[in-house]
């Protein structure tokens, strides 16, 4: 075997060369670390936002937008009383109707954020229980409470959106009322406001959906059931996780142009790559043909040049695994219905290491090979 320190040594033979072999590397393993963590995490979000526990009733053929839907208003009150299974916490029907509606909020003159509201009653604490206040209190008429990450889908700052802070809404004025939290949904990213303020805005006497919290998701049946009986009403039910796996679905094409994005700048590099190396190695095949000649052969020789190759692939790939953790890792994505967090998770820094480690081997496997392949007495006369 040949030394591990004959390897080491010729890694800064060419300081420049060691330098695109580093940086090709490190911005594959970025764009895989990337690609990987913003699918998760828009992902995560979908599938944690709904319920099994929760039945959406919504206006029949809106079943892929809420905001498309039209109930009347009643329906609550119907639902509460003739669906068995509904939960009642404390006593109380968990029984909620919402309108969702996307509109724009004025922080200054001029300047117009669009965002997701969702007008409600206090009942819909009932229903969402994954909401938690985390400053000032529950909106009355004329105010709002907006999401954690509401600033985020917004565009602005987190301090524009404090409690307390003036805004304007469709040419109202509202206060900030508080703010509240709900992790790993997509409802931190939403402004919440009461539902007669929303129903002005809109100017609409219909609600967008009412939504049941159920004892057990075998109660669905129950609120599906009811759904098909009051033809009167014009309703589809489903599950709220179904509702957030079909959009789930709808996104799927973004995350894979995601994929072929970071794969085509990654085979970008990934050939820049290949061609540092055989520009290295092809600099090298007389001293090749030197260490065949004192005895070494050419599987031996192929090893060292497989631990060069891998050595400088591994330092990219820790210079990208730091990169992500300070650029990428807790950095808030909005997208069309919310926001998501994007986390650089033991999966992720596994994926880059082993991307890593493949573009090491297989990376220099192509040119080493070319280099080893002319005759001992040709190599040995190389320029």
């Amino acid at each position: 075997m040949l030394p591990f320190t004959y390897a080491l040594r010729n890694l800064f033979r060419d300081k420049s060369r060691l330098a695109q072999t580093v940086g090709g590397s490190a911005l594959v393993v970025l764009l895989v670390m990337a690609a990987g963590a913003l699918n998760n995490g828009m992902t995560e979000v979908l599938s944690a936002s709904g319920s099994p526990l929760n039945a959406i009733l919504l206006g029949a053929g809106s079943e892929e937008s809420i905001q498309r839907s039209e109930i009347p208003e009643r329906t609550a009150g119907i639902a509460g009383a003739a669906v068995q299974g509904v939960a009642k916490p404390l006593g109380t029907t968990a029984v909620s109707t919402e309108i969702q509606y996307m509109t724009y909020l004025e922080t200054a003159p001029g300047t117009r954020s669009p965002g997701v509201f969702r007008g409600v009653t206090p009942q819909a604490l009932l229903v969402h229980p994954e909401v938690r206040l985390l400053e000032g209190r529950f909106p009355a008429a004329g105010e709002v409470m907006v999401g954690r990450l509401a600033w985020r889908k917004l565009h602005l700052t987190a301090a524009q959106l404090k409690p307390g802070t003036r805004l304007r809404l469709d040419g109202s004025d509202v206060t900030v009322s508080g703010t509240f939290a709900a992790p790993g949904t997509v409802l931190e990213s939403e402004v919440w406001a009461p539902l007669s303020d929303i129903r002005m805005l809109a100017q609409r006497e219909t609600v967008s959906c009412v939504v049941l919290r159920l004892e057990t998701p075998d109660d669905f049946a129950e609120a599906d059931l009811f759904s098909k009986q009051r033809l009167d009403l014009e309703l589809t039910a489903i599950r709220e996780s179904d509702y957030y796996a079909a959009l789930s679905s709808f996104f799927r094409p973004l995350r894979v142009m995601t994929w072929i994005t970071a794969g085509l700048v990654a085979a970008g590099a990934v050939f820049g790559g290949l061609n540092t190396l055989y520009a290295a190695f092809a600099s090298r095949i007389r001293e090749l043909a030197t260490l065949q000649a004192i005895g070494f052969t050419r599987r031996i020789i192929l090893l060292s040049l497989i631990q060069e190759s891998l050595l400088a692939c591994l330092v990219g790939t820790l210079v990208a695994s730091v990169l992500a953790i300070l650029f990428l890792d807790g950095r808030t994505i909005p997208f069309s219905i919310g926001a998501f967090t994007v986390a650089i998770t033991p999966q992720i820094a596994c994926a880059g290491l082993v991307t890593g480690t493949l573009l090491g081997v297989f990376g220099a496997l192509p040119p080493a090979l070319r280099c080893l392949r002319p005759p001992l007495p040709i190599a040995l006369r190389s320029a």
